[in-house]
Protein backbone atom coordinates (compact mmCIF):
# COMPACT_ATOMS: atom_id res chain seq x y z
CA UNK A 1 0.00 0.00 0.00
CA UNK A 2 1.69 3.43 -0.87
CA UNK A 3 0.18 7.21 0.02
CA UNK A 4 1.14 9.29 -2.58
CA UNK A 5 0.52 13.12 -1.55
CA UNK A 6 0.65 15.58 -3.35
CA UNK A 7 0.06 19.61 -4.14
CA UNK A 8 2.69 21.57 -1.65
CA UNK A 9 4.85 23.87 -3.12
CA UNK A 10 6.31 27.49 -2.81
CA UNK A 11 3.49 30.36 -1.82
CA UNK A 12 3.29 33.49 -0.12
CA UNK A 13 1.87 34.46 3.06
CA UNK A 14 -1.86 34.30 2.50
CA UNK A 15 -2.11 32.38 -0.19
CA UNK A 16 -3.73 29.19 -0.73
CA UNK A 17 -2.91 25.40 -1.72
CA UNK A 18 -4.57 21.92 -1.74
CA UNK A 19 -3.04 18.74 -0.65
CA UNK A 20 -3.90 15.43 -2.15
CA UNK A 21 -3.41 11.81 -1.11
CA UNK A 22 -4.70 9.39 -3.20
CA UNK A 23 -3.62 5.52 -1.93
CA UNK A 24 -2.61 2.89 -4.13
CA UNK A 25 -3.49 -0.48 -3.73
CA UNK A 26 -5.96 -0.24 -1.20
CA UNK A 27 -9.18 1.30 -0.10
CA UNK A 28 -9.63 3.67 3.22
CA UNK A 29 -13.15 4.48 2.57
CA UNK A 30 -14.10 3.04 5.86
CA UNK A 31 -11.20 4.06 7.80
CA UNK A 32 -9.49 7.02 8.79
CA UNK A 33 -6.99 9.42 6.58
CA UNK A 34 -5.37 12.25 7.87
CA UNK A 35 -2.52 14.74 7.45
CA UNK A 36 0.53 15.29 9.68
CA UNK A 37 3.64 17.59 9.03
CA UNK A 38 7.06 18.46 10.34
CA UNK A 39 8.49 21.57 10.41
CA UNK A 40 12.10 21.31 10.26
CA UNK A 41 13.95 20.54 13.77
CA UNK A 42 10.80 19.77 15.13
CA UNK A 43 8.81 16.58 15.95
CA UNK A 44 5.57 15.30 13.43
CA UNK A 45 2.51 17.09 14.77
CA UNK A 46 -1.16 16.27 13.75
CA UNK A 47 -2.98 18.43 11.30
CA UNK A 48 -6.02 17.54 10.32
CA UNK A 49 -8.20 14.00 10.30
CA UNK A 50 -11.53 12.12 9.64
CA UNK A 51 -13.49 9.62 9.96
CA UNK A 52 -16.07 9.81 12.63
CA UNK A 53 -16.17 13.74 12.46
CA UNK A 54 -13.25 15.62 11.27
CA UNK A 55 -10.23 17.14 13.65
CA UNK A 56 -7.48 19.58 13.30
CA UNK A 57 -5.04 21.23 15.46
CA UNK A 58 -6.50 24.35 16.48
CA UNK A 59 -3.73 26.28 14.99
CA UNK A 60 -5.31 25.70 11.56
CA UNK A 61 -8.47 25.29 12.81
CA UNK A 62 -11.26 27.89 10.22
CA UNK A 63 -7.87 27.92 7.44
CA UNK A 64 -7.51 24.48 6.67
CA UNK A 65 -10.33 22.29 5.42
CA UNK A 66 -10.62 18.01 5.45
CA UNK A 67 -12.20 16.33 2.94
CA UNK A 68 -12.74 12.96 1.15
CA UNK A 69 -13.88 11.69 -2.38
CA UNK A 70 -14.53 8.35 -1.19
CA UNK A 71 -15.31 7.04 -5.01
CA UNK A 72 -11.74 8.17 -5.86
CA UNK A 73 -10.12 7.23 -2.76
CA UNK A 74 -8.63 10.41 -2.28
CA UNK A 75 -8.23 12.52 0.89
CA UNK A 76 -7.63 16.45 0.71
CA UNK A 77 -6.30 18.80 2.67
CA UNK A 78 -7.54 22.44 1.81
CA UNK A 79 -5.34 25.35 3.07
CA UNK A 80 -5.95 28.97 2.81
CA UNK A 81 -4.43 32.09 4.81
CA UNK A 82 -1.13 30.00 4.99
CA UNK A 83 1.77 31.56 7.43
CA UNK A 84 4.92 30.88 7.62
CA UNK A 85 4.76 28.74 10.38
CA UNK A 86 2.67 26.50 7.84
CA UNK A 87 5.58 25.90 6.64
CA UNK A 88 6.31 21.58 7.06
CA UNK A 89 6.87 18.30 4.92
CA UNK A 90 3.04 17.17 5.26
CA UNK A 91 2.54 13.69 5.18
CA UNK A 92 -0.86 11.94 4.65
CA UNK A 93 -1.56 9.16 7.09
CA UNK A 94 -4.26 6.61 6.88
CA UNK A 95 -5.64 3.25 8.84
CA UNK A 96 -8.13 0.49 8.49
CA UNK A 97 -10.09 1.63 11.71
CA UNK A 98 -12.55 4.29 11.95
CA UNK A 99 -11.33 5.77 14.98
CA UNK A 100 -13.91 5.81 17.97
CA UNK A 101 -11.77 7.15 20.38
CA UNK A 102 -11.52 11.24 19.68
CA UNK A 103 -7.50 10.91 21.30
CA UNK A 104 -6.76 8.17 18.50
CA UNK A 105 -7.21 11.12 15.68
CA UNK A 106 -4.31 12.97 16.91
CA UNK A 107 -1.62 10.26 17.27
CA UNK A 108 0.59 9.29 14.65
CA UNK A 109 1.34 6.17 16.37
CA UNK A 110 -2.27 5.06 15.55
CA UNK A 111 -2.05 4.82 11.58
CA UNK A 112 -0.53 2.42 10.12
CA UNK A 113 0.10 3.83 6.62
CA UNK A 114 1.50 6.89 5.85
CA UNK A 115 2.74 8.65 2.47
CA UNK A 116 6.01 9.88 1.66
CA UNK A 117 5.46 13.91 2.45
CA UNK A 118 4.98 16.66 0.11
CA UNK A 119 6.96 20.19 1.07
CA UNK A 120 4.87 23.31 1.87
CA UNK A 121 6.90 26.30 1.87
CA UNK A 122 4.99 29.61 2.68
CA UNK A 123 7.53 32.66 2.60
CA UNK A 124 6.58 35.78 4.48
Amino acid sequence: VQLQASGGGLVQTGDSLRLSCSPSGHTFSRGTMGWFRQAPGKEREFVASSCRGAYYRDSVKGRFSISRDNAKNIVYLEMSSLRPEDTAVYFCAADDRCFSVRNYYFQADKYYYWGQGTLVTVSS
